[in-house]
């Protein structure tokens, strides 16, 4: 039986860390946690695609945003 081919990550070298330092107290203690502002709205969706994506539990909602996220950096690249 043949082994299965190796994945592009599984190709690639480790990279190497050495020269990027430890995160230490300091830099956490100074840190900022910037989350994006969110908008309520009110959107209508299929009802077989609201219906899947609740399926897959709690977060429905962030997922969905996240998918929408992509496809915009998708596009903003083209």
């Amino acid at each position: 039986m043949s082994k299965p081919s190796a994945t592009p990550e599984e190709q690639q070298p480790p990279v190497d860390t050495s020269d990027i330092p430890e995160l230490d107290d300091d830099f956490f203690s100074r840190a900022e946690l910037r989350v994006p502002a969110k908008q309520t709205v009110t959107i209508r969706l299929d009802a077989d695609v609201l219906a899947w994506f609740k399926e897959q539990g709690a977060g429905y909602q962030t997922r969905i945003n996240q998918l929408l996220r992509q496809y915009m950096q998708a596009q903003q690249r083209r």
